[in-house]
């Protein structure tokens, strides 16, 4: 038993840092996934939906924390505690909305990790057993020794090598380091003569403050892993495309369950698509299908595009996508899916300025947003803004960027650069750093 103890506490540990670093890296990604969870139509908590990046910054140090706790043996009984409430609470809510179907996404591990309800569901089933054992044998479990400590923070660094390296369908080195960090960091201090008898506290305060430094940070600025279809490098036009332009892909695959009703007896049978086409069914007169009672099923998921509400358009004057994207230049975009956002004001002389040097050497500058016609003509006008705003889906430009306002660069449909609103650069250095004339 004390082996699986230890085995235990290994992979929950480790699981936990990834899975809050994932997060933490991306707390604005996080948070729209919590207002998802906080809908009416979910669990009816929209009161709380104003305070949702709290709750995720606060959730991704919560994990963090107890990760590191639960490698190093601090505090076990209240670790197991909130480890215990933590992982049936989210099992909970991902078989909630497996069979609700009412998020299709858990946000688990953010964009690095898409499961399925019922995987995010079998996960969390999976990770309870383990914490299960930490639970029962929570009094058992003492502060590790130095020996141990050099041991287990060995074991967790290749655990988390293989997850974030190996599992990831993108390959993320940074929670190796930053564990690595923060348990020498920790290790150091518990063997100093004055810090040996604040060990919990050091436990408890060096990731905290790691975490809360790191969140901050990619706040500020931007994730320093982005793992969505539109992070730079990226083009939007490949990731638009369909199973139809991808010879590789599988297409999704449906089956159509039809209630067929006879217009001579009143009887009623139930056939699928296939049925229904092999036997030819609809030359049958005496038979007509019940439209309401239709009901189609997915039977092969395929390929599905992961850019799929992207659109530049405008009300005047219809869709403006392709031009953009097709363009083999490169195009300037300020994305403020907010428009009434005080950010917006508070650059506006910075953004004024890079779209005034933009035209000077004939680069496309625009404005994308989610906000009103009327809104924007108000913003417009109050900043003075001599370039063309287009409409664009809110979830996109918010998956696009995660700062309102943020600057993206584009050349041929393709993701050059982004900048966070704090970070915006001088047209001088857009140009030294892509070779643009003039």
């Amino acid at each position: 038993m004390k082996i699986f103890t230890i085995i235990s506490r290994l992979l929950v540990g480790s699981l936990f840092i990834v899975s809050g670093l994932i997060k933490a890296n991306d707390p604005v990604g996080f948070s729209y996934k919590l207002k998802d969870y906080f809908a009416a139509d979910v669990l009816n908590l929209e009161w709380l939906v104003p305070y949702a990046l709290v709750f995720a910054v606060i959730i991704c140090v919560v994990e963090i924390v107890l990760g590191l706790a639960t490698l190093l043996g601090s505090k076990m009984k209240l670790v197991s505690w909130l480890l215990l409430l933590m992982i049936v609470f989210f099992t909970f809510l991902t078989f909630y909305s497996a069979y609700f179907e009412k998020v299709t996404d858990c946000g688990c591990f953010g964009d690095a990790l898409k499961l399925t309800p019922w995987q995010s569901f079998s996960k969390d089933a999976v990770l309870l057993v383990f914490v299960l054992v930490i639970f029962i044998k929570r009094k058992a479990i003492k502060l590790n020794s130095y020996r141990e400590d050099l041991m287990y923070g060995a074991v967790s660094l290749i655990l988390i090598l293989i997850f974030s390296v190996g599992v990831l369908h993108n390959p993320w080195p940074f929670p190796i380091s930053f564990t690595a960090g923060m348990l020498a960091f920790i290790i150091i201090l518990k063997k100093t003569e004055l810090m040996r008898a604040k060990t919990d506290q050091i436990i408890f305060g060096i990731p905290t403050v790691f975490s809360l430094v790191f969140s901050a940070y990619v706040l500020m600025h931007l994730p320093i892993k982005d793992f969505r279809p539109y992070a730079e490098g990226k083009s939007i036009m490949d990731g638009m495309k369909d199973c139809q332009e991808l010879p590789d892909k599988e297409c999704p695959e449906y089956l159509v369950i039809y209630t067929m009703k006879s217009t001579e007896t009143g009887e009623t049978k139930i056939v699928d698509s296939k049925e229904y086409m092999e036997n030819k069914l609809w030359e049958d007169k005496t038979w007509e299908i019940l439209p309401d009672e239709t009901e189609i099923l997915l039977i092969n998921e395929g390929y599905e595009p992961p850019i799929h509400d992207f659109s530049i358009t405008s009300n005047e004057e219809g869709e403006f996508t392709a031009q953009f994207l097709e363009d083999p230049s490169y195009t300037l975009i300020i994305i403020a899916y907010n428009i009434n956002n005080e950010n917006n004001i508070d650059v506006k002389d910075k953004v004024n300025a890079l779209a005034a040097d933009a035209e000077k050497v004939g680069m496309n500058f625009i404005g994308l947003s989610a906000s009103s016609d009327e809104d924007i003509d108000i913003f417009r006008h109050e900043v003075q803004a001599m370039y063309n705003y287009y409409a664009t889906d809110e979830k996109a430009l918010q998956t696009i960027i995660r700062s309102n306002p943020g600057l993206l660069l584009l050349k041929a449909g393709t993701v050059i650069k982004k900048w966070h609103y704090n970070d915006l650069p001088k047209f001088e250095e857009i140009a030294v750093l892509k070779g643009i004339n003039g």
